[in-house]
Parts: structure tokens; sequence; C-alpha cells
């Protein structure tokens, strides 16, 4: 039997699954006007590491000023603290990036992007590069990757949507056969332009995956609003055509223009709409309760309250005024509720202190900070030390630091001092000549 998008419905064949891969340390920090700490990246990779989130795109290994965050966090993922997490970096598709990469950092999954459309080939390019001049350079970067060691390579076709619609239906086809053969081990599908209907998208990539029969990547921006359904239905073509999905999204739908596909509402979308729900095809380790602490983190580090109406954790999401409404959902929430407030982690009291506060931060002292790490039960090694860092956490972040951010700092001060540190190793090192031959 199939639904209205074409979709069989039933189990999901081959006992395929849906994986998620959060790309806000990648994607949502280019959202225009704001920004993200290398500290809160870290504590977004925490917490989507708490949340059963299999991967996270969590930066630029390419970027000189990401090069400590990352290797920072792959040592925190070889300590146990980002296990089993996948730490995935971004690069676009060209082999000197590559290199510079792997030079730079100790990265071992990495995602090539480059645009297959011929409408970005032509405006992008300005006409100096063909098709198959982008063909070369992808498969040239992923030969890059795959001498370099890297265990996952993951190749990105840029506004696929519109490669597939437009032009040269085959097109993505070969990109997708030449990535697999050079070695990459899964396809990024991108609707950059938010561009694909729920039937389209459905349709393009069970076409790609039945092709190249790899894993998909689902990549959805939300410019008509489409975000959400199109990523699903994506990885639901994905699924129908024998091979695993993977659905990109970002915490709170940050990310360029009208952002990306929601974390929570596309974890929802899979476990609680019509047709999904009894599938059981999501990736079984997925905490939902986690999602009211890493929404409310990720909206403050950004600076931008979440919207009274957002999908799971508004303030309304379970508000009831209308007559009928209370009366039916008091009796039974089930009434005019798909889920209960429990499921995403709310309900805990959360308290204020009133009166006299002590706090720690840019500005504190030894006297301070001793008592508000007494009052969170975190006992200090080096007292010192955790002020100095917690001072420079404080004026790092630009806002003060929460009760996770400061057992962080106190429990693993070597890694934090070098997710703050934003010049890379080898510039360090040249700084502290200087200065030492400038003492002497």
């Amino acid at each position: 039997m199939k639904n209205s998008n074409g979709r069989a419905e039933g189990k999901a064949r081959g006992g395929h699954k849906i994986y998620i891969i959060d790309v806000t340390n990648r994607d949502g920090v280019q959202t225009a006007r704001l920004g993200l700490s290398k500290l809160q990246k870290t504590m977004i990779n925490l917490y989507l590491n708490q949340m059963g989130i299999y991967e996270s795109e969590f930066g630029f290994p390419a970027l000189e000023h990401e090069a400590n965050y990352i290797n920072a966090n792959l040592e925190l993922a070889d300590l146990g603290l980002l296990s089993p997490i996948v730490l995935a970096g971004w690069t676009r598709a060209k082999a000197e990036d590559v290199h510079k990469a792997v030079q730079l950092t100790r990265v071992r999954h990495i995602n090539l992007s480059i645009s297959t459309s011929e409408i970005m080939t032509l405006g992008k390019f300005g006409g100096k590069m063909t098709r198959e001049d982008v063909l070369k350079m992808m498969t040239e970067a992923v030969d890059a990757a795959r001498e370099a060691g890297l265990e996952m390579i993951t190749v990105n076709a840029e506004d696929a949507s519109r490669t597939d619609e437009r032009y040269d239906e085959d097109y993505l086809l070969r990109f997708a056969a030449a990535a697999k053969e050079h070695g990459a081990k899964r396809i990024r599908y991108c609707d950059t332009l938010g561009y694909d209907s729920t039937i389209s998208i459905y349709d393009s990539v069970k076409r790609l995956a039945e092709a190249v029969q790899l894993p998909i990547e689902i990549h959805c921006h939300n410019d008509l609003g489409y975000a959400v359904a199109n990523s699903v239905e994506g990885a639901m073509g994905a699924i129908d055509a024998g091979v695993d999905a993977y659905i990109n999204t970002t915490v709170n739908g940050m990310g360029e223009r009208a952002g990306n596909a929601d974390l929570v509402s596309v974890i929802l979308a899979v476990t609680k709409s019509r047709g999904l729900s009894d599938r059981k095809i999501l990736d079984e380790r997925i905490n939902l309760k986690m999602a009211w602490k890493i929404c409310n983190y990720v909206a403050n580090a950004f600076g931008l309250p979440i919207p009274i109406n957002q999908v799971g954790v508004g303030a309304n999401a379970f508000a009831h005024e209308s007559g009928i409404h209370a009366d039916g959902v008091l009796k039974d929430h089930h009434n005019y509720e798909l889920y209960g407030h429990e499921e995403l982690g709310i309900g805990d009291v959360e308290t204020r202190r009133t009166g006299r506060v002590i706090t720690t931060g840019e500005y504190g002292g030894i006297k301070g900070l001793q008592y508000v790490y007494e009052q969170l039960g975190i006992e200090l090694k080096d007292e010192h030390e955790t002020l100095e860092l917690v001072q420079y956490a404080s004026a790092h972040n630009q806002m003060p630091l929460t009760p996770d951010e400061l057992w962080l700092i106190a429990t693993y001060p070597d890694q934090v001092r070098q997710i703050m540190t934003l010049a890379p190793p080898v510039k360090v090192a040249a700084a502290r000549k200087r200065v030492a031959a400038g003492a002497s």
C-alpha cells in the first residue's frame, strides 16, 4: 500500500534506519548576525552525544581558528566524554582543503561539498569550470581524503534539488557514482534553497539511492517552509530504496536565511506522525528527554529566544485556552496532544535564587569560585587554574557560565584551555618564541 506521496506503507524495507546528523556547529553557526563560541560549540556536542544523536558535523577543519577546538573535541572523544557520537568535519571538495584539514587537525570523518546544479556551476565559477571539471575536482578531493586515511568520506551535492530537476537529470547520478567509485561511503542530497516539495524529494532521493546503493543524507533548508517535511520524505525515499537514511538537522532550526530542518521537529515527525509512528525506523539510541535542555541552551547561546509556538519546546506547545480544548485536555491530554511534555524533558521545576547571590565569572575571585563550585557539588583539583579558566571562559562566551560549562572547565581543564585558544598550534608556538626572545 502506498500513501499520497507514493511511498510504501508498513515496515521499513530491509530493516534500514533513519539516523540524525546534527549540523548546528557547521551550518547553524553560519546564521547571519549570530554565532557561537568554541566552548558553546563543545557543549552542544556534549548535549548531542547525551541525546544519542549519531553524528555532529562539528566544524571546519581547514579553518585555522577551528583547529584547536576540533582537536580538543577529538581528545574529549578519546577520553570517552564525546562518545559514541561521530565528529565529522566539513570542507569544500578540493584536494587542497583536505590536505589542510589533515595538517591542522586529527579529524577522521569528513564531508566534502561542491555544487552540482548547472545554475550554480555557471553562476559560482563564472564560466571558468564545466560540470566535468566539477566531477574531476570532487573525485580528486575524495582521492586525497582516502589517501590521507580518513575513515568516513561523505560527498555533498550542493543544490542537488535543482540538479535533478533541471537541465540534466542523469548528472546527479553520474556525480554520485563517481564519488562511490573513488571511495565515498555516503552521498548528501542537499536541497540548498528549500526548492523541493515532499513528492519531488521522495522521488529524487529514491532514484538516487536505487542507482548508487549508498546511504543517503538529506540536507534541507526552510526557504519555503518545507524543511522538516522534505527531510522526512527524502529519508523515506532512501529507506524505500533499500539503504539507510541520515537526516541533517540543527537545534531550533538555526541556519542560513530561513534556517534548516529543526532537530526536535524531525524526531517528532518520524516517531509520532501518521504512517511512521508504528514503523520504528528512527535510531533507537535517541533520547528525546534531552530536547528541552539542548534547545534552551542553544537559544541562550545564540541570544535568540525560542518562538512561543516552536514545535515541542515553545512556551505554548502544551498551552490550551479554548474552552473546548481545555476541557478535553483536562479529561485526557491525548484529546489535544499527540505527545506529552514529559517526553521532551519538560517538567522539572526550575528555580532562580533571589536575595543574596554569589556568582563567578570574568571578574570573579577565589572565594566566590569556591562557593559556587561547593553549591554545585563539584570538587576542584586546582582552584587557581580553574579560576583562570572560568575568567577566560566567561570572556570567551560573553555571558554567564552554565553549571555544565563550569563542570566541564573543572573536569577537563587542558581541553578547555585548548578550545578557547583560537590561534593554531604552530602560530602559538611561534608567538611564544618571539616573547621569549624579547625577554632575553
